[in-house]
């Protein structure tokens, strides 16, 4: 008998707690709306925050919501994305600018004077904490691959100390830019065809003294380029993408080989 009455009021209690949450999923249930589901299955899921919003179901619900959200904000969907989004919204399709991720910075070992030995966590965040790593570099790469742990492709990897990332995997989804902590990696339209290999905005008698590599600010690329496409700002060489036509003359006029030329949709072409 007392195991009949325990049965019953563990059958009695399952039954009420069964009728409550049928319930409450029908008090508090939450219209689906299909269109954003569509969207996200479209979406590579990467959650990188490129297009602006906090991830991939933020972006679909914005679409979805017919806000004034573009279709071709998914940088690492690219054009096959944004073909997809189009037609689902029925809306004209959007080319998308793909972008690439670039380190500026060519600082390695042996190239820039080390001022320390750091014994400490192994990740850029902690070293930079720790006065700006071992490097007499202070806004160069420090070298702890942050940026390699963060980024969903395996597009960059360090080597001789400093960071460099494989095009033909990158995506420009920008999350390693947004991990640097002295912000040397940078997004470009994987059109361009060079890049200024330095971050150092000090005068060129103290980037002399710490790096064998760096820029010198002596504004020899700016006074040659022959559409004026390069202005000095902070000591540093600055290119105006729009006005460059790739003639590379700045990089044979550079007395520090700081100009890159490489094709950024694939394989560098390097130049040093």
């Amino acid at each position: 008998m007392p195991i009949i009455i325990a049965i019953s009021v563990v059958a009695g209690i399952g039954v009420v707690a069964g009728a409550l949450l049928t319930t409450a999923s029908k008090v508090m249930h939450v219209p689906v709306d299909e269109t954003a589901e569509k969207l996200r299955e479209c979406l590579p899921g990467a959650n990188c925050g490129a297009c602006g919003y906090a991830g991939c179901d933020g972006y679909a619900a914005a679409l979805a919501g017919k806000s004034e959200s573009a279709t071709n904000l998914c940088v690492p969907g690219g054009d096959t994305v944004s073909r997809e989004i189009s037609a689902i919204l029925d809306l004209p399709v959007l080319d998308v600018v793909e972008q690439v991720a670039a380190v500026h910075c060519r600082g390695r070992v042996g190239t820039v004077r080390q001022k320390m030995t750091y014994q400490g966590i192994n990740t850029c965040r902690a070293a930079k904490l720790s006065y700006s790593g071992e490097y007499s570099c202070a806004d160069g790469c420090l070298g702890y691959g942050d940026c390699a742990a963060v980024c969903p492709n395996n597009a960059i990897c360090v080597a001789d100390g400093v960071a460099r990332v494989m095009h033909e995997r990158c995506t420009g989804c920008g999350m390693c830019a947004r991990t640097c902590p002295n912000g040397i990696i940078h997004l470009h339209a994987d059109t361009i065809t060079c890049i200024i290999d330095c971050s150092n905005h000090s005068r060129g008698a103290d980037v002399v003294k710490t790096c064998t590599a760096g820029c010198i600010g002596c504004r020899k690329c700016e006074r040659e380029c022959p559409v004026d496409a390069i202005i000095i700002k902070e000591n540093l060489p600055f290119i105006d993408y729009e006005k460059c036509v790739g003639c590379g003359h700045c990089k044979s006029v550079c007395v520090r080989k700081c100009i890159r030329f490489a094709d950024f949709r694939g394989e560098l072409t390097r130049s040093y």
